[in-house]
């Protein structure tokens, strides 16, 4: 892999832009890195590895080796071996196609915007965490699932003192786990999911026995530690002035709903980490125009494509779970397959059998969509969240805000963010918008479907006018001569 500075508007010129360095990125730029193909990769992070192969903090000389750390080693490894162009700390924020059939990429690298052409792109931009927000859930201590074990994995370090973990799905267990393994304290795990959910979904986790031995054994830590488990629970309430201080709990029903009838637990924390699920990471296919499809039990609304990466557009793949939550086991064989259609695509290779690749992705996504399904929102869920509770926080709009503005007649997801500026704020929409569609059905009645997604506009993410300014100078502007009196 060569050197991680950017070139120049030279750099104008590559057969394939692969955007995110995760699990099916990296293994997407490897595979194509065989046929030759002149490759660029771009990614936020420092290094490749994605969310689930983060790597340590620089900071960190020496720490226990986890199967994470050790795949997450050996696929950076490969990848400074291979002739693939990798800028990291790269914000990708325009996609669009010029009129000779090259995409064009512009993205924000040390604090300058850069530009590149390809032939064809992968998108693997993987998924973003969900979170069902109730009253307090904006306090200092309370974080997603997936931004602790961020904390964990680069950082080695724990969220606070005395660690409530709350939830559904996978995530909640490994990071108790975790929390635990790193010398934290668990004052309860609470968990939407049944027993009966976990005993359901454990029959198709045996297509990975492996991990499912795995899950097991957090689960004998967490045992071993005495630490409470509230099953089929929710938060409703995260309580403190400036900080968290306690929650309540309640029991909920077959659908997620509180069934509390106004019996509360309350616990003591001084942290909160929340999370129910992921959502496909989608905004760089939707700028480029592709199809995409709600399915709930893949996370929801994702680029649509077939088992190789292929979408609607000419000379645009997606690999991993921007395509559909199928979990990190099967997007290294995703990141291969939308590669390999690349290089058809590209006549850089020639059509080869890749029944046995696909029949691996599939085994291994049987293992994800198993874990997926324990994520999927019933709905009961969102009649937990108050109407205080504050559903952007980037504007600080309330459910009561919201459903003013729908009952009124705003029933598109631009017309609400156009009356309330609900998904106008730093993070575009990413964190509020699933939870804004979920009240939208409850008022509306009509389904995720007919609701539709707002309108994906540049940047993707934000710039600061430093970089899009650069080297301006009022001297330069063409100042028409006045007009005629």
């Amino acid at each position: 892999m060569r050197s991680q500075r950017p070139r120049e508007a030279k750099m104008s010129d590559f057969d394939l832009i692969i955007i995110g360095a995760g699990a099916a990125g990296s293994h997407a730029a490897l595979e194509a890195a065989k046929a030759g193909a002149k490759i660029l990769m771009l990614d936020e992070q420092a290094e490749a590895g994605g969310q689930v192969w983060r790597a340590k903090s620089p900071s960190i000389i020496s720490a226990p080796k986890t199967p994470e750390t050790i795949a997450g080693d050996k696929l950076r490894s490969d990848l400074k071996s291979n002739n693939i162009l990798h800028i990291a700390n790269a914000r990708v924020w325009q996609i669009e196609k010029n009129n000779d059939d090259l995409w064009n990429i512009g993205y924000l690298n040390n604090g300058q915007l850069h530009n590149a052409t390809c032939k064809a792109i992968i998108a693997a931009t993987g998924a973003q965490e969900r979170v069902i927000p109730v009253v307090g859930a904006q306090l200092p201590g309370v974080i997603g699932l997936a931004a602790a074990t961020a904390l964990f994995k680069q950082h080695l370090t724990i969220p606070g003192k005395q660690t409530i973990v709350a939830g559904c799905g996978p995530l909640l267990i490994f990071t108790a786990y975790e929390i635990l393994r790193l010398g934290g304290k668990i004052t309860a795990i609470v968990s939407l999911n049944s027993k009966t959910d976990w005993a359901k979904a454990s029959i198709n986790m045996m297509a990975r026995p492996d991990l499912l031995l795995r899950g097991a054994g957090w689960l004998a830590k967490i045992a071993a530690a005495r630490t409470p488990i509230y099953w089929q629970s929710t938060i409703t309430e995260i309580i403190g002035d400036t900080h968290i201080d306690s929650v309540n709990i309640s029991r909920v029903d077959a659908n997620w709903s509180s069934v509390s009838q106004g019996r509360k637990t309350n616990i003591k924390a001084d942290s909160l980490c929340m999370g129910h699920g992921l959502n496909p990471a989608i905004e760089a296919t939707k700028l480029a125009d592709a199809t995409h499809i709600y399915t709930p039990e893949l996370g929801g609304w994702h680029v649509k494509t077939d088992d190789f990466g292929r979408t609607d557009k000419v000379g645009l793949f997606a690999a991993g779970d921007n395509a559909g939550i199928y979990g990190a086991g099967a997007a290294p064989y995703r990141g291969k397959l939308a590669a390999i259609a690349v290089l058809q695509f590209l006549k850089l290779a020639n059509a080869e059998n890749t029944d046995r690749l696909v029949a691996r992705m599939k085994s291994a996504a049987k293992f994800g969509l198993a874990t997926t399904k324990l994520t999927v929102l019933r709905a009961g869920m969102i009649k937990n969240t108050q109407q205080t509770a504050i559903i952007c926080r980037c504007e600080t709009v309330s459910r009561q805000q919201l459903e003013i503005e729908i009952s009124s007649g705003a029933l598109s997801p631009n017309a609400i963010k156009s009356g309330t500026r609900c998904g106008m704020g730093p993070c575009g929409g990413r964190y509020c918008s699933d939870v804004v569609a979920l009240i939208n059905q409850t008022i509306s009645g009509k389904t995720r479907q007919q609701i539709g997604l707002a309108t994906h506009r540049p940047p993707l993410r934000p710039l600061p006018i430093s970089a899009i300014a650069q080297n301006f100078d009022y001297d330069d502007l063409p100042i028409p001569a006045p007009a005629p009196l």
